[in-house]
């Protein structure tokens, strides 16, 4: 008896291992797919505001007007099942992630759907955060909201960004 329930335990394991990494790379195509079907999103105003930074914005409890880089990236990942990331901070955005990459260190190499932060060094802290679409060699290509063509923080939309290594102070993933 304790032979077949040791047997039916390991072949339950084994299905629910095979299962748990194959939605791994599948969470993954469904959170790019959720932010790339934002990009070209507008604030209506230029004030933080608009139907869709509003829902953003909401998502994480804050009001129009509130700067919602942040708030789109949990927004995105909140979408997906993913509610271990819902704040409209980046530093606190940052800490409920698990840190993969930092300032030139990496832990493992960031891949799609994960989320990069940017420090400020006059705010002396992350300040500005996006998605990791894809990782190359010198740069990163990323989707982001609150920016511009510029790549500022502070932007009037979401965009797809071409930023370099050296831009990006870390990494997480809230992917497990």
């Amino acid at each position: 008896m304790a032979k077949n329930l040791s047997i039916s335990i390991s072949v339950l394991l084994l299905f629910f291992n095979v299962g748990f990494a194959q939605q791994r790379p599948l969470a993954r195509e469904n959170i790019r797919d959720t932010y790339q079907s934002q990009i070209g999103v507008r604030e209506l105003t230029g004030r933080n505001d608009g139907v869709a930074v509003s829902k953003y914005l909401s998502y994480v409890w804050l009001k129009p007007g509130n700067p919602w880089c942040a708030a789109f990236v949990s927004w995105t990942l909140g979408q997906n099942g993913i509610s271990n990331a819902r704040s409209g901070g980046c530093v606190q955005l940052m800490e409920q992630g698990r840190i993969i990459y930092r300032s030139g260190k990496p832990n493992q190499i960031p891949q799609m759907g994960d989320v990069f932060f940017i420090y400020f060094a006059e705010k002396k802290r992350v300040a500005h955060t996006g998605f990791v679409d894809q990782w190359g060699e010198t740069s990163v290509l990323t989707v982001e909201g609150n920016t511009n063509e510029a790549g500022s923080r502070e932007g009037d939309g979401v965009y797809r960004k071409r930023r370099l290594k050296k831009q990006i102070y870390a990494v997480t993933t809230y992917i497990y």
